[in-house]
């Protein structure tokens, strides 16, 4: 887990979050290319990795994840539910395993050790939702935010430690 100096955002938003500086942005006006960028994410991230995905309620986490883990799986048919209500659903591949987590209702951090996140990071792709709930122990990741824009569009926003070893990785799935 890596320990940053929290950051306040809106009220409307995921409260405290790591202040890691800005590598990439990427405008998405429409569903297709919200579905694009989850797809070239899915291209660069590797078992190990771990993507923190946060804003505010409807601003799309789940729609991202459920495309990047699609991509990942190389089937985009497949049902992938948001786990809202499970907290964690598990998706195998020839490629890894996925983990896609959605803290929301969790009241405690300890519950993290209960739903066996701690045994996923550093093996699969770890996709988590509201990670402010993991404040402020967040773990060796890259963070994906989202907000929405007049006209009903999103931004996309990536953090991530300059000296992280994915940084290269997922700046290029914005440039492309």
């Amino acid at each position: 887990m890596t320990s940053a100096e929290p950051v306040s955002l809106p009220a409307d938003d995921a409260p405290i979050l790591p202040d890691w500086p800005v590598v990439a942005r990427a405008d998405l006006p429409d569903e297709a290319a919200t579905i694009a960028l989850a797809q070239r994410l899915a291209e660069h991230l590797h078992p190990g990795d771990t993507l923190l995905l946060s804003g505010a309620l409807g601003a799309g986490k789940t729609h991202i994840a459920r495309a990047l883990i699609r991509a990942w799986l190389s089937d985009p048919g497949a049902s992938v539910p948001s786990p809202t209500f499970t907290l964690v659903q598990c998706y195998d591949s020839p490629r890894g395993e996925v983990w896609h987590a959605d803290l929301y209702r969790l009241s405690d951090a300890q519950e993290l050790t209960e739903l066996g996140l701690d045994e996923a990071l550093g093996t699969a792709v770890c996709l988590i939702e509201w990670p402010d709930r993991m404040a402020p122990d967040w773990p060796d990741a890259a963070l994906l935010h989202l907000d929405l824009t007049p006209g009903d569009t999103r931004q996309a926003t990536l953090r991530i430690l300059p000296e992280h070893p994915a940084v290269d990785r997922l700046t290029r799935a914005f440039a492309e």
